[in-house]
């Protein structure tokens, strides 16, 4: 088989950073991923977040072959077509002012680091009071950069890499007494997810998210949302923050913008722009033809198909049907989500590694975070007959593993 051939060549040649999945997936259709002997699998995973439209949307392979016969690349030192056509959506969507293209999430994020600790400084030269910290939260992850990694906070993530970059404060989930508590004009800027993805698909509290806009709003700190999981749609607003009424200061975008190529953007308002001029901060192939041209097609088709509604109508009814399944099943101890971010708890880490597994041999891709949290993110364009297909899954499952238990119980 192919797949033992890149397996072994795999081994020898790469750094072994994954621990991969024995399937070669070779193409992709609709909802469905296809292996090399031609099985389908219902994908729920798109990636981690980022085939929002799924596989081989027209509107996507069109953008991508027209651009493709035009321009591929030119530096940042020129212009380009797409870049103002594309920030000019993303500005309407998140209410921000001004964009930032880069290649990836975490880019984006190092971006509004480096975005917040240059804005104090010229506060600071203003004759005001604003430190170089970062508070941010507990059970974040906000990526695997130097400075991305200093901020998520998950040990192991952050302990190989040890020491990290200084000054970031970690502040306990959704615990208003300890952010005021922690709080200072010692602090840059203040980081959030509205929705935790790596962090088990917690969203933070409406009190807690006033409360760290109007601490910044105190001090001229920024507020910070990193929307690289939770944003582009996939809660059923552009923007998770969006649910909250409150706009940040910056935002950062990436996972589901390219429609599978990969793009990071970082938003942000006038007056945080104040602090970057030219030379500050750059990169080489953020922002290109080929993945602004994308991520307009991406957009635009959301906007056309009405997709974000569909967003909202399709995960709530997903989440009805898994807190159903949860009401049968005891071993399901919370339901959690927005949108199609969604995530089930169960009791056990054993338990939930071996659903997982089960999943996959049935040819359904979930995955699993936090150790007990089944994660859902498939693509926007699923149906409510792929739902029935994973929740009827999880209970022939469930099922199964309730009997097992109860056996292994008695005996005892």
């Amino acid at each position: 088989m192919k797949l033992d051939n890149i397996r072994a060549a795999e081994a020898k040649l790469l750094l072994q950073t994954y621990d991969r999945t024995p399937i070669l997936f070779v193409r992709g259709e609709g909802v469905h991923l296809y292996d090399e002997s031609g099985n389908a699998y219902l994908d729920f995973l798109s990636g981690i977040g980022v085939s929002a439209l799924g596989y081989g949307h027209p509107k996507v392979e069109a953008a991508i072959a027209t651009q493709s016969r035009a321009l591929l690349h030119t530096c940042n030192l020129f212009y380009h077509e797409g870049q103002a056509e594309l920030a000019m959506r993303l500005t309407e969507m998140t209410g921000l002012d001004r964009a930032f293209f880069c290649n990836s999430g975490t880019e984006a994020w190092e971006a509004a680091m480096k975005l917040a600790r240059a804005h104090a400084a010229l506060l600071r030269a203003e004759g005001k009071k604003v430190g170089t910290k970062f508070l941010v939260l507990e059970h974040s992850f906000h990526g695997r950069t130097m400075g991305s990694v200093s901020t998520t906070h998950k040990a192991k993530y952050r302990e190989p890499f040890a020491p990290l970059i200084p000054g970031v404060e970690f502040v306990r989930f959704n615990d208003v007494a300890d952010l005021k508590a922690k709080f200072s004009d010692e602090f840059c800027a203040i980081g959030i997810e509205a929705v935790q993805g790596e962090g088990g698909i917690h969203a933070v509290s409406q009190e807690f998210f006033a409360t760290a806009h109007a601490l910044t709003q105190q001090t001229g700190a920024l507020l910070l949302a990193d929307e690289i999981q939770c944003g582009m749609g996939r809660t059923g607003q552009w923007c998770a923050y969006q649910h909250y009424g409150i706009l940040p200061d910056v935002t950062t975008l990436a996972k589901p913008l390219g429609g599978g190529l990969p793009i990071g953007a970082m938003l942000c308002t006038d007056e945080a722009a104040r602090a970057f001029t030219p030379g500050m901060h750059g990169t080489t192939f953020g922002g290109g033809p080929l993945a602004c041209a994308v991520a307009i097609a991406v957009i635009d088709t959301m906007r056309q198909s009405n997709l974000l509604a569909h967003v909202r109508e399709t995960g709530a009814y997903f989440q009805t049907q898994l807190k159903s399944l949860a009401a049968r099943h005891p071993s399901i101890t919370a339901v959690r989500g927005m949108g199609l971010m969604v995530g089930i708890e169960i009791e056990s880490e054993e338990l939930a590694k071996a659903i997982a597994a089960q999943m996959l041999e049935r040819r359904i891709l979930i995955n699993r975070t936090s150790e007990t949290v089944l994660r859902f993110l498939p693509p926007y364009v699923i149906e409510r007959q792929h739902i029935h297909q994973v929740v009827e899954a999880l209970d022939a499952i469930l099922t199964t593993a309730a009997v097992v238990i109860g056996a292994t119980r008695h005996d005892q």
